[in-house]
């Protein structure tokens, strides 16, 4: 909690943003605008806000906050993610160049679904019947990207999270695969990437408005109820989906 609260304080902001860069995740058009460019690979995500009815009141809030923030920055400097993409990750897992390397393997897709099918059985096991729980709490800016952060709302939410990131980094089957394994977890949803970045950026501006995000979460704080993780791929940072046949865990 210390740790993530520090990241949507102003003064984080002004320490993030002299440290930014243009993300490779989108390239430029010759006619103008952005377009996103191919990073394939997987991950385990809570749903997209289209297959989260459960959460539409959370992703409504998110989206139009998405909006606003996209109509007071220029288009060249930040690009805004499709709002229906909009998604917390639980788990990374392998993408880009790692991604491309393992599939010389032609079975390795069907051993990374089976080693999480694995990982979703053992946690399921022992899983606690009750809410997870995690609230927005400000604005984040990445080195490429901007986004919100999330906290758990009490430590059972912490808790499940993290054994459920156990349960498949740990997992034989999972390391077995050769791929590194992320312990790190900062619970964000990303909004945008960045672009060209501007020599004269207003920084003091850009803190302004993401403050101002924050000062509205503080009188009305938006909560996601965690209540099911899936295994998606993705082509590029547009699109998650998924086969019917892949593991999916239901807290």
């Amino acid at each position: 909690m210390n740790r993530v609260a520090r990241m949507t304080l102003p003064e984080t902001y002004n320490s993030q943003l002299d440290h930014i860069q243009e993300s490779p995740k989108y390239k430029p058009l010759p006619e103008g605008g952005r377009q996103a460019v191919r990073f394939p690979g997987y991950t385990i995500i809570a749903p997209p806000a289209p297959d989260d009815p459960d959460n539409r009141g959370f992703y409504d809030d998110l989206q139009a906050c998405q909006q606003q923030l996209a109509e007071k920055l220029d288009p060249q400097f930040w690009v805004p993610v499709p709002p229906d993409s909009l998604h917390l990750t639980l788990a990374d897992l392998i993408w880009n160049d790692a991604y491309r390397d393992a599939c010389q393997d032609p079975e390795f897709e069907h051993k990374l679904q089976g080693a999480i099918a694995e990982s979703f059985s053992a946690f399921k096991a022992n899983l606690i019947d009750q809410p997870i729980r995690w609230q927005v709490l400000g604005m984040i800016v990445m080195t490429r990207a901007i986004g919100v952060c999330l906290a758990p709302r009490d430590e059972a939410s912490y808790e499940e999270i993290l054994q459920f990131r156990r349960a498949i980094y740990q997992n034989p089957s999972f390391r077995a695969l050769g791929i590194e394994q992320q312990y790190h977890f900062t619970a964000h949803i990303t909004f945008g990437y960045f672009g060209t970045i501007p020599s004269d950026l207003d920084r003091n501006h850009l803190n302004t408005v993401l403050s101002d995000f924050n000062h509205q979460w503080i009188d009305s704080p938006q909560e996601l109820v965690i209540k099911r993780a899936e295994l998606r791929k993705f082509d590029d940072m547009t699109n998650y989906y998924r086969s019917e046949s892949w593991p999916v865990l239901e807290f």
